[in-house]
């Protein structure tokens, strides 16, 4: 989830719809893009295509919901002023908990991410590192452009995106090209599909978490519900597309059977690009596809540490001088790298976990809240998501239900495609 919030405080390029729908586009595709794939073989291509665009709606309701609430405030109010001024001082800790155990789980999903596409990169130059020291070396690199200023991380964040764009249409273009119709309908003939749906369900919601942004869009935009509702819709539209692309790309290329031995080494992206790029005919292309996965995962690793790095400065009250920077750098940094260095492969086990303490903070919590303004001001002229209370407990049913999915599935209870 490669926030782009700095991008939105600058108000670059005149406060275009395009720009906004960009920012929630960024921070979308992040973790999907690698996790998906894997955590879709179980049920294969038509499920994970009804699943990704019935959660999608999901995430787009809670957004919608969150941002009617977010306007009964003024523009700058975030999630903990929302919380603590609608729901009171429970929600707003446990809102607090979830959201600083999301970002440093998915800080630690990207070191190990990024440990493992570093390790794959140097293999295609024939060197090799053991994985836990290439996930140390990916954190001190990025963290050090963190600590130089939210400026520098803007910057390079720009650059990245620029470069994923480039390459994810030349890699996923060739892949397209080259997919077969028969893996894609029927991989294994008459296999049972459907019971792997629900484990995937956390997935596909960590998949589209942009709701970091909706506060940041409320101050970039002012009280203009129209564009932000506008720019919401179009970024994660864009996001399905491109899930959509990536979905059609490696499940029409890689046999069902082979995920199985991606999912047995642990399913990390490296192990994943590798099995990519031996059906990619050319060297350059598989290139380009190594390259993108690089620059996704460390543009994902760059916003989530900035989204956190900015969390926890504000939370213990460290100053912006070069010490205040160095200790909440510490705080930031050091636990989510230990945890890389002790178990280099936890990257599939940690996006399920961020998805499980997203549902109450991406969810629950925006349903929540636009139920309580709708209490409080029954009068209110503003921005109203259609669908009236039946919307709000669709919303935060989906959100019990995949937290349900997601420790029914740690309990074995679910089944799992391995």
């Amino acid at each position: 989830m490669a926030n782009h919030m700095n991008a939105a405080k600058h108000g670059q390029g005149g406060k275009s719809l395009f720009g906004g729908a960009m920012i929630i586009a960024g921070t979308t595709v992040g973790a999907g893009m690698f996790s998906l794939p894997v955590v879709g073989a179980g049920m294969w291509f038509g499920y994970s295509m009804l699943m990704l665009v019935a959660v999608w709606f999901c995430m787009l309701m809670s957004g919608l919901l969150l941002l009617e609430a977010n306007l009964h405030f003024e523009p700058g109010a975030s999630f903990d002023t929302l919380t603590r001024h609608t729901l009171g001082r429970f929600w707003r800790i446990v809102n607090g908990l979830s959201i600083a155990f999301v970002l440093y789980i998915l800080t630690y999903a990207y070191i190990s991410g990024g440990g493992s596409i570093v390790n794959h990169s140097l293999g295609t130059l024939g060197l090799s590192l053991p994985q836990s020291v290439a996930g140390l070396v990916f954190a001190l690199v990025l963290a050090l452009v963190v600590l130089i200023s939210t400026k520098a991380v803007d910057r390079i964040t720009s650059i990245m995106l620029g470069g994923m764009v480039l390459t994810f249409f030349l890699a996923i273009g060739n892949l397209l090209l080259e997919i077969d119709m028969q893996k894609l309908i029927e991989p294994d003939g008459d296999a049972s599909y459907i019971p792997y749906l629900f484990a995937a369900i956390p997935f596909g919601l960590a998949s589209f978490g942009y709701h970091g942004n909706v506060p940041s869009l409320v101050k970039y935009y002012g009280k203009d519900p129209s564009t932000i509702v506008k720019a919401i819709c179009l970024g994660t539209c864009i996001a399905l597309v491109i899930y959509s692309c990536w979905l059609v790309a490696t499940m029409g290329n890689i046999p069902r059977s082979v995920f199985a031995d991606i999912i047995a080494k642990g399913g990390n992206m490296g192990v994943l690009v590798a099995s990519l790029s031996e059906v990619i005919s050319s060297a350059w292309l598989s290139n380009m596809l190594t390259l993108f996965a690089n620059l996704a995962v460390a543009s994902s690793f760059l916003g989530v540490t900035l989204g956190l790095f900015d969390y926890l400065a504000d939370l213990f009250d460290f100053d912006d001088s070069r010490l205040g920077r160095l200790k909440t750098a510490a705080v930031t940094f050091i636990p989510p790298t230990v945890l890389g260095l002790l178990f280099p492969n936890g990257f599939l086990m940690a996006i399920g976990f961020a998805a499980l303490a997203a549902t109450i903070w991406a969810v629950i919590v925006p349903a929540l809240l636009a139920y309580k303004v709708r209490q409080i001001s029954p009068d209110y002229g503003g921005f109203k998501v259609p669908g009236g209370t039946p919307l709000i407990i669709l919303v935060v049913s989906f959100g019990v239900i995949t937290a349900t999915c997601h420790l029914l599935a740690m309990a074995d209870i679910l089944p799992v495609y391995r």
